[in-house]
């Protein structure tokens, strides 16, 4: 099975490498997607059942968002026995998130 029949959102047949990208920033086109990367980058490593906790969403609905945003790259998962943790992929998605902040910041009359 290839990575785009395994996605977690659907591609055009032949996917054009804007489908691609467009697709691949989907990851964070989700409020909840975004909060976990935040908790994740401020706290490290987290279970899903800390996750939950702290986000106040079900447990399927957040493993849902894991499992897109481990496809996109952003996460990476380390099982130890039963229990799952999750931490940021890398410094590049951490600054990926600080760019979108100081975009946010320079366009804030925008998006209000």
């Amino acid at each position: 099975m290839s990575v785009l029949e395994e996605a977690p959102f659907r591609f055009p047949e032949a996917p054009a490498r804007a489908d691609l990208v467009a697709k691949y920033f989907r990851g964070l086109g989700d409020p909840i997607r975004v909060r976990i990367l935040e908790l994740l980058r401020e706290q490290g490593e987290l279970s899903v059942g800390v996750l939950v906790e702290q986000l106040g969403e079900s447990q399927p609905k957040v493993s849902n968002h894991l499992v897109c945003l481990r496809w996109c790259g952003f996460v990476e998962a380390r099982r130890e026995h039963r229990m799952v943790y999750n931490r940021i992929s890398g410094g590049r998605v951490s600054a990926m998130l600080d760019l979108a902040l100081a975009l946010l910041a320079d366009n804030e009359e925008h998006g209000a």
